[in-house]
């Protein structure tokens, strides 16, 4: 993918004002997912020795990467001023694309494309259900979103995760598809492995972002703070997120290559889904007079998915070698490259949308 040459509404060079780690992020995902493949390739028992190394049955290298991933993203949100960057607006909009609109359209879009893959369906539907709390922070930190209001939002999420997730899965999966004669499965996941992947996987670097940035401030000085520090901290994010995706693809690397068909006919519904789900959020955000943080942040919260839940409730009802546990794993295969790619759209539409400076009190800086 070619670096952006679109600008911000200063007229500055968006590409100018990246690293180069954040300029070349394709090509370092890209890198990423293929070494994963091939360490899980080359080194037998490589995935099974990683899928040992568990916290009770959360998987310790891959918790690792993403609490390094999300605590830099989370030091930088500005807590004091959420309450003026979130309104009844925006929180209304994303509830309803992620809790009405999403997890719809994935059950749709499973049944369309995948009607003789009963498997590979159901994972789709359980990856749809799941939605992000992690990963999201990172796209909209890229696309220059608003970190408080994306906090926001993935704090929500969460909320509604514990109490929904296992009540639209037996509508999904049992009752819907019963109502409209087609086949069924079912998932038993409890409220506390739904908790207890939030509480890790947001939980621990939301406290820790706070702490940071209320201890850095009073000590030092919100200049140092900002300027200093947070600078130093911030390519942590991106080396969680590289780190991550190698891990995940060594674990399921084996299943990705061993299956190229059925992962092709999994990624078609994926890509159909990521990419209605953000221009229809994007679309929606800006027909209810959004400024663009605001709806940047909606659109990529929207789009995008939990993968680990989605991951860890397939391979602890189905099995780890069930289709549901490989349609999980191509969750992230498709996702983390689309959202890339969603992020440099989002640069280019920024100023051809919204050619004004922006007015929120809370500009984010990519």
């Amino acid at each position: 993918m070619s670096n952006p040459t679109v600008t911000d509404p200063t007229g500055t060079t968006v590409a100018s004002r990246l690293s180069a780690l954040d300029r070349y992020l394709p090509v370092w995902i890209g890198a990423a997912m293929a070494l994963g493949v091939g360490l899980g390739k080359t080194f037998d028992g490589l995935d099974d020795a990683l899928d040992r190394v568990k916290i009770d049955a959360v998987s310790l290298p891959i918790a690792i990467g993403l609490l390094a991933m999300m605590y830099p993203v989370l030091a930088k949100v500005k807590y004091r001023s959420i309450g003026q960057v979130v309104d009844r607006r925006s929180l209304t909009l994303s509830l309803i694309l992620n809790w009405v609109v999403g997890p719809a359209l994935m059950f749709a879009l499973a049944w369309i494309f995948l009607p003789d893959l009963p498997e590979y369906r159901t994972g789709l539907i359980i990856v749809g259900l799941a939605r992000c709390i992690a990963m999201v922070l990172i796209w909209n930190d890229l696309a220059c979103g608003s970190r408080e209001l994306a906090a926001v939002l993935v704090a929500l999420n969460s909320i509604f995760q514990i109490v929904a997730y296992s009540l639209l899965g037996y509508f999904y999966l049992e009752l819907l598809p019963g109502w409209l004669g087609l086949g069924s499965d079912g998932i038993d996941v409890t409220v506390w492995q739904i908790t207890k992947s939030v509480l890790i996987f947001l939980g621990i670097p939301l406290l820790a972002g706070f702490l940071t940035r209320l201890v850095g401030e009073a000590r030092r000085g919100t200049h140092w703070y900002e300027n200093t520090f947070l600078p130093r901290i911030g390519p942590i994010a991106l080396y969680g997120l590289l780190f991550t995706i190698v891990i995940l693809f060594a674990l399921q690397g084996d299943a990705i290559t061993s299956s190229p068909l059925d992962v092709a006919r999994i990624a078609v519904p994926l890509l159909v889904y990521f990419a209605l789900m953000w221009t229809g959020a994007f679309a929606a955000g800006l027909r209810s007079g959004l400024d663009y943080q605001r709806n940047a942040s909606i659109a990529f919260t929207a789009a995008g998915n939990n993968f680990e839940l989605a991951i860890a409730v397939a391979i602890g009802v189905f099995g780890v070698s069930s289709g549901q546990a490989l349609a999980g794993v191509v969750g992230p295969l498709i996702e983390v490259p689309t959202l890339v790619g969603l992020v440099y759209i989002a640069l280019w539409a920024r100023p051809r949308y919204y050619p004004d400076p922006p007015t929120t009190p809370a500009a984010a800086q990519p």
